[in-house]
């Protein structure tokens, strides 16, 4: 069983931990210490039981508050979904009037009268 020193509160210990679990140790560690220091910096000294525990709690606090988001997140995940798709938005596109289409008939005609007779002056 791997043994990892971690600093907390700028005192060092002596944690042991399951083979390959070294990493998360040392990220919780960082996470205590990261509390501890802040106690540290605004009262001073403090033993270190009491700087413990309330590092403990100041982290069990932000994660009440992170459990909180989540559960609100879900809940509103929920009902979007219960809610299902959003009815299809019907698009209207503008109709080509009439008489544009009669041109533009009309100058495909023309314009395959002149390719005929370009075809024909060659042949």
């Amino acid at each position: 069983m791997p043994q990892v020193e971690v600093s907390i509160g700028g005192r060092s210990f002596e944690v042991a931990c399951q083979d390959g679990e070294e990493r998360f140790l040392r990220a919780a560690a960082q996470m205590l210490d990261t509390e501890a220091t802040a106690l540290s910096n605004q009262i001073g000294r403090i033993p270190e039981a009491r700087m413990l525990l309330m590092a403990g709690l100041m982290l069990a606090d932000k994660t009440a508050g992170l459990e909180d988001s989540l559960r609100m997140a879900k809940a509103r995940i929920s009902e979007l979904e219960a809610q299902g798709a959003p009815a299809p938005q019907r698009v209207e596109v503008p109709v080509v009037p009439a008489e544009v289409t009669e041109t533009l008939a009309e100058l495909a005609a023309r314009a395959e009268a002149l390719a005929d007779q370009i075809e024909e002056g060659r042949g």
